[in-house]
C-alpha cells in the first residue's frame, strides 16, 4: 500500500460550492520538492491501481466511472495513458465522447453514456463525457437544433434542468454500486498554447492537431463560465469534482492516480475466499492433477 502524498480535499469541490477557476492555480503544488518525487508516487500508485483493479475484478461487486474533463489541450489522453499504466486491459475500458451521431442526438442525452457504463468488476473512463452537453453546447447553443428538443423559454433553464438531471442520475448509477471520480484538469491559457503550439512545430504531433481548436481558444472565457457553472452545480458528495491543477503534467498524473488509488483502497475489496469445503475439493484436484 503506497503512501499517499496528497490530501484529496485540497482538489475536491464541497457540494454547494460557487467555483472561480480564476483564483485556483493551474500550477504543480507543495506535496514534492522535485519533479521525480511526483513521477517516483505516480509509479507506486500505478502498482497500487493494479492491485485495486485486480480485487475490483475479482471481487465483481463494485465498479468505478472516473470522468476527465478539461479544455483542449490539457492532457486528458496522456493522463489515461500514465495514470492506468499497468492496469489490466480485461477489467478498464476507455470511451471517447465526440460529437454525437445521428442516432445519438435525437435521444436524451443521458442515454449516450449508459451504452458505456461499467459493469459489476470494471473501470470506464470516460475521455470528455456527457458534460458535454452543459459545457460545449452551452458555448454553442446552435448545437441544440440537432436535437429538437420541446419548447423552453430561456436558455438558462434548460441548463438548470440538464445540472438536475445529471445529479440524479449520477446519485442512482453511485446507490447502485458505481462510484463517480471526476476530474476537472485545470489549464493555464498559457500552457494551453505551448501544447498547442507543439502539436504545430513538431511532425510528429501534428496529427493530434484541429484548426478549430484555435477557434475554440478564443471562446476561452465562455468556456470557463461554463466549466464553473456546471462544476458548482454538479459535484455531490456521492459523486464528487476534482480541479486538478495542469499546467505540470506530471503534478496531475500523480494526484489523479493517488486519489483513484486511495478511493480504491477505502472500498476495502478483497479477493474472493475459499471455503473450507473448497479447500477440501482443491486439495483433492492438486492431487489429481500431480499424478496425471
Amino acid at each position: 500500500m503506497p503512501k499517499h502524498r496528497f490530501e484529496a480535499k485540497k482538489f475536491r469541490v464541497k457540494e454547494g460550492d460557487s467555483v472561480d477557476l480564476t483564483k485556483i492555480s493551474t500550477k504543480a503544488g507543495n506535496e514534492f520538492s522535485k519533479k521525480q518525487e511526483g513521477i517516483d508516487s505516480l509509479l507506486e500508485d500505478n502498482a497500487a491501481l493494479t492491485e485495486g483493479q485486480s480485487k475490483l475484478f475479482a471481487a465483481g461487486q463494485r465498479s468505478l466511472l472516473i470522468i476527465l474533463q478539461g479544455m483542449d489541450a490539457s492532457g486528458k489522453d496522456g493522463t489515461i495513458r500514465h495514470v492506468m499504466h499497468g492496469v489490466n486491459p480485461q477489467g478498464c475500458r476507455v470511451h471517447s465522447f465526440k460529437a454525437p451521431n445521428s442516432e445519438e442526438v435525437l435521444h436524451h442525452f443521458l442515454w449516450r453514456p449508459m451504452r458505456f457504463m461499467p459493469e459489476r468488476g470494471m473501470i470506464t473512463i470516460f475521455n470528455r463525457s456527457y458534460y458535454e452537453e452543459v459545457m460545449v453546447v452551452r458555448v454553442h447553443p446552435e448545437f441544440l437544433e440537432a436535437q429538437r428538443l420541446p419548447p423552453y423559454k430561456k436558455l438558462g433553464d434548460l441548463w438548470k434542468k440538464r445540472y438536475k438531471e445529471i445529479r440524479t442520475f449520477e446519485e442512482t448509477i453511485v446507490s447502485s454500486g458505481t462510484s463517480v471520480l471526476k476530474f476537472f484538469l485545470h489549464v493555464s491559457r498559457e500552457e494551453q498554447k505551448a501544447q498547442i503550439m507543439e502539436r504545430l512545430l513538431e511532425p510528429e504531433k501534428r496529427w493530434k492537431f484541429n484548426a478549430r481548436d484555435l477557434d475554440e481558444r478564443g471562446k476561452w472565457n465562455e468556456y470557463r463560465t461554463a466549466f464553473e457553472n456546471a462544476i458548482s452545480a454538479t459535484s455531490t458528495k456521492t459523486a464528487p469534482w476534482y480541479i486538478i491543477p495542469a499546467d505540470d503534467k506530471w503534478y496531475a498524473r500523480a494526484a489523479i492516480a493517488d486519489i483513484i488509488a486511495a478511493h480504491l483502497e477505502s472500498l476495502e475489496l478483497e479477493y474472493p475466499k475459499v471455503t473450507k469445503e473448497d479447500e477440501a475439493q482443491y486439495a483433492l484436484l492438486l492431487e489429481r492433477l500431480k499424478n496425471d
